[in-house]
């Protein structure tokens, strides 16, 4: 059983509505061509699938795509955008389920590899991705820095987002390498906020590639954004890909 946070019914509902930037166009062509590329003529299964946001139009774009995911309200809002012939989903979590065949690209978008609250688990989802391929596939994961940059002595909470229908900081605490983020939305026109947080464990990029040797994977290349910048010292974010040996 894994320590991910399981997204409930509601949570389900309003992923999309809520995550407007991450579904925005620009935001999504940039990550379904990187991706599609990489995939080529093979198959991608994507671990943590939730509501299709990527895997849907990365099928359409004409890859064939499976996914896993453990939570079934998220599913479900997927299946209503596409049928199970067309985008199979296994219900599981990322770091030990299996599914059928060889695929050429495995991924895993968003910060959600930081949702296995433990290194081991989070060890098992590269030894899993690593199952999946076939030699000369990739690993990729979308991953933020830890913003431990932002932390004066004596502070624990960074703010990420100030906006007028959302507040959000993270608490850091740098022993255990675990994140709480923070959301208080103002749900309606009457100026209440709706409050909700999620537990993540962060790694940093050379933790990730530890993970990746320990899987069998070597490190292909890591850029700051989905357009490929380069990462820098001051990227709040990276890309990797990892490959498997022919």
């Amino acid at each position: 059983m894994t320590s991910s946070e399981m997204w409930g019914r509601d949570a389900a509902e309003r992923y999309d509505a809520e995550e407007t930037e991450m579904t925005s166009a620009s935001v999504l062509e940039a990550t379904v061509g990187f991706l599609a590329e990489l995939a080529g003529d093979g198959r991608a299964l994507e671990f943590a699938i939730g509501t299709g946001r990527v895997g849907v139009p990365l099928r359409e774009r004409g890859v064939p795509v499976t996914g896993i995911e453990l939570s079934e309200h998220m599913a479900a809002v997927l299946r209503r955008k596409v049928d199970e012939d067309t985008l199979p989903v296994v219900i599981g979590d990322m770091a030990t389920t299996v599914v059928p065949g060889e695929f050429s690209l495995v991924y895993l978008v968003y910060n959600t590899v930081s949702n296995l609250l433990t290194q081991d688990e989070q060890v098992e989802c590269f030894r899993n991705a690593a199952r999946h391929l076939r030699p000369g596939g990739r690993f990729v994961v979308e991953l933020g820095v830890p913003p431990l940059r932002f932390l004066p002595p004596g502070q624990v909470a960074v703010p990420f987002d100030v906006s007028e229908r959302h507040l959000g900081f993270d608490t850091i605490d740098p022993v255990e390498q675990m994140l709480v983020s923070h959301h208080f939305t103002r749900d309606g026109e009457d100026g209440r906020y709706r409050r909700g947080a999620s537990r993540h464990r962060y790694a940093w990029p050379a933790e990730l590639d530890l993970m990746a040797r320990i899987a069998g994977l070597e490190r292909e290349r890591r850029v700051a954004d989905w357009d490929g910048a380069p990462f820098t010292q001051d990227s709040p974010k990276h890309i990797s890909v990892w490959r498997k040996s022919a």
